[in-house]
């Protein structure tokens, strides 16, 4: 790779960090003028949290912005002919940018959002076979956790059998095995809570709203 691919690589990959660091569950709160997610539950700032601090609305608007985050650092990078790895490299660095944020302290959510909207660039057909796995897990467990780390894994599976049966290029397997592993780091904690019997529950009213989170902090 030549001095001013090169360049373009760093400038794609340091782009989707600042584009993943925005962070929308903050925006909204303030939009609709409710408490900052990060003043609640878990303190982070992704869907799950907006939705105990905001509601179901406020959450499905900020999940649907930040797995934009995901999807558009990878779209930036096609559009500048940039080579699969260097996509893939976008993807993860607007994941680590959403959960370790530069403009909240390095703070932020747990990587889930942008990392699937990343997949519905690289992959739409997986990306869309995990929402049913995701909310089959969710409704199971009422454990977003559980739903999310369970996830992430059946997609960096079905991910890595895409690239073994050529749908997608070789490339993306790193980005099956590496994207997987950040979830499961930003997921540290509750992976903590889940082995001390600790971990938050979701628990669902008559019309299928969440209601007050049950066990764990």
């Amino acid at each position: 790779m030549d001095v001013p691919s090169l360049a373009l690589a760093a400038a794609i990959v340091a782009g989707s960090y600042l584009i993943g660091g925005i962070p929308w569950g903050i925006v909204v709160a303030r939009v609709v003028g409710g408490p900052d997610p990060r003043s609640l539950g878990s303190g982070r700032t992704g869907g799950a949290n907006v939705m105990r601090a905001l509601g179901f609305r406020a959450a499905l608007v900020a999940g649907f912005l930040d797995a934009a985050k995901g999807s558009v650092s990878v779209l930036i990078a096609i559009a500048l002919g940039a080579a699969p790895l260097v996509q893939v490299l976008a993807a993860l660095a607007a994941i680590v940018g959403h959960s370790r944020s530069p403009y909240i302290g390095l703070r932020g959510g747990r990587g889930v959002a942008p990392a699937w909207g990343a997949l519905l660039v690289i992959q739409p057909l997986l990306a869309a076979l995990t929402i049913p796995v995701f909310a089959g897990l969710l409704m199971l467990t009422r454990i977003s956790s559980v739903a999310s780390l369970l996830g992430s894994v059946f997609a960096g599976l079905a991910l890595l059998a895409a690239v073994a049966t050529g749908a997608v290029a070789p490339a993306f397997a790193a980005y099956a095995v590496a994207g997987t592993v950040l979830v499961w780091l930003f997921h540290a904690d509750n992976i903590q809570r889940l082995l001390a019997g600790e971990e938050r529950r979701i628990e669902w009213s008559m019309r299928g709203r969440p209601g007050r989170p049950g066990g764990g902090r």
